[in-house]
């Protein structure tokens, strides 16, 4: 744990250690305020070439671009670090995959990738008038009690009161310091590339839109076709050459009503999938592994199905945010790789994704919350998402008890990014609330009761809910009176960890 110094006072938080930062040249951190949980900031932190000045980062970048000499000599470093707002202030567009240019002698400016509109990255000023939001970035010593000095980050806060980092995660692996080798990025071993697969549309026409890409991703059975288009789509998306959302077609593209599966995949109702037994069995490890699998696939498309199917509504009058689209590319590049994680473990195992049969109870809450996106929200990823949150822990516990060390890292990474899933369900669902001028966890509470069955059964976890944004008074005492056979899906969660017992 950090502690803020004296000089830095309640204007900055803690944002890691400068170590655990040193993996990559960029990061994408989410803030929330204490005071005002619905109030989130999405940011970026930019390290750039090592500084030949002798005084380092003597001098620490502020909001204004003023310079603080304050900084001790003990906390000079050779990085540069910069800290930005993550979307661009002219249409929102997202800003991770920036170019940074030199412009002059003494200015940096990152350039969006959507316009070239340019914001000097210390003043967030533009040639056009417009100007980004930055923020001073101080890297400090403490001193814990094991007498160790280490060096944290410590980043300029964007609003009263108390702040906390709900997010911290590379942008991508674009951005790793030092670069990795294509071929070993984790995320893509086991999974042919694009030009390898066996495509029955040879002939394919890229979307120009993003909700043109989400509804070709959700027509798309092969799942390794789906999780390369998922690819292809937020790397456009990220870097500019998609340069429409597609809100504005007057024939927008429409979502199918059950996104296909391949004909040799067998799938059953959720209550007709084959029992899974204790983890301590390589057999049982692979039927949960398995299973993982398919909720990954289903959740792919999810993330998918909210950009497709709520991205051009208006909630009292006031369109999506670019940050919308941005936070769920996020989710579905994220479920992508959670699923290329698992493949690739089954098959080191000696299995393969298709191996046992699977359900679709998942996709089944997403149609019942088809017409509403506060109820999408609640109860796909504040409820069913959540749950994940409770019954992770225990599964990587029993993995771990039988050895199986390298089905835990995976296991871990997944529920370290569910987290996120469940901040960005709270994050819009907040921002749908404010917009209609409700209470979120009276509009949880009753969405709940229209479009779940049965009642939200703990244990729970509430520490990670918690960081998510979900405290006890949206969970606790909380039954469901709709939701047809959701409660049997809301269970298959918790079989994931019983079964493992």
């Amino acid at each position: 744990m950090c502690t803020a110094s004296k000089s830095l006072g309640d204007r900055f938080v803690c944002l890691g250690t400068l170590t655990s930062l040193l993996s990559h040249t960029r990061f994408r951190f989410t803030l929330r305020s204490v005071e005002r949980p619905s109030d989130y900031h999405s940011l970026l932190l930019f390290r750039l070439s090592v500084l030949t000045s002798t005084d380092g980062l003597d001098a620490s970048l502020s909001a204004s671009g003023a310079v603080d000499h304050a900084v001790n000599k003990e906390d000079r470093e050779d990085d540069q670090l910069y800290v930005m707002e993550s979307t661009c202030p002219h249409l929102g567009a997202e800003l991770s995959h920036a170019d940074i240019e030199e412009c002059g002698a003494d200015s940096v400016v990152a350039v969006c990738p959507w316009h070239r509109y340019d914001f000097d990255l210390k003043t967030g000023k533009s040639e056009t008038g417009l100007r980004a939001c930055t923020y001073a970035v101080h890297i400090r010593s403490s001193l814990p009690k094991d007498g160790s000095s280490e060096k944290h980050i410590w980043v300029e806060v964007p609003g009263p009161g108390q702040w906390e980092v709900v997010e911290l995660r590379p942008v991508s692996e674009d951005f790793a310091d030092p670069p990795n080798p294509k071929s070993q990025d984790r995320e893509n071993v086991g999974l042919p590339q694009l030009k390898n697969l066996s495509l029955p549309d040879a002939e394919f026409t890229e979307p120009t839109t993003l909700l043109g890409w989400s509804v070709v991703i959700l027509n798309t059975a092969s799942p390794e076709l789906k999780v390369e288009r998922t690819r292809q789509a937020i790397r456009s998306f990220r870097t500019g050459k998609l340069k429409s959302i597609g809100r504005s077609l007057s024939d927008p593209p429409v979502p199918p009503e059950v996104p296909p599966r391949e004909p040799d995949l067998m799938v059953v109702a959720p209550g007709k999938v084959l029992k899974r037994g204790k983890a301590g069995s390589l057999k049982n490890r692979i039927a949960i592994l398995h299973a993982l699998a398919n909720i990954e696939q289903w959740a792919l498309d999810l993330a998918w199905d909210i950009i497709a199917r709520f991205g051009n509504i208006k909630i009292n009058g006031r369109p999506l945010p670019q940050q919308f689209f941005s936070d769920w590319t996020k989710v579905a590049e994220d479920e992508a790789k959670h699923f290329g994680l698992l493949r690739r473990r089954l098959e080191e195992l000696g299995s393969f994704y298709g191996a046992h049969s699977v359900h679709a109870g998942l996709w089944e809450a997403g149609r019942e919350t088809a017409h509403s996106l506060s109820a999408r929200l609640c109860i796909i990823h504040l409820v069913h998402e959540a749950r994940g949150l409770d019954v992770n822990p225990a599964t990587v516990a029993k993995f771990r008890a039988a050895g199986d060390l390298d089905s835990v890292k995976i296991l871990e990474i997944i529920h370290h990014d569910e987290i996120t899933h469940v901040t960005a369900g709270h994050r819009w669902l907040s921002w749908v609330c404010e917009a209609e001028g409700v209470d979120p966890v009276a509009t949880f509470r009753e969405q709940v009761r229209l479009h779940f069955n049965g009642a939200i059964k703990g244990p729970f976890n509430e520490s990670d809910r918690r960081k998510a944004g979900m405290t006890p008074e949206f969970y606790t005492d909380l039954h469901g009176e709709g939701g047809g056979g959701q409660q049997q899906q809301y269970k298959q969660r918790s079989i994931l960890v019983m079964s493992a017992m």
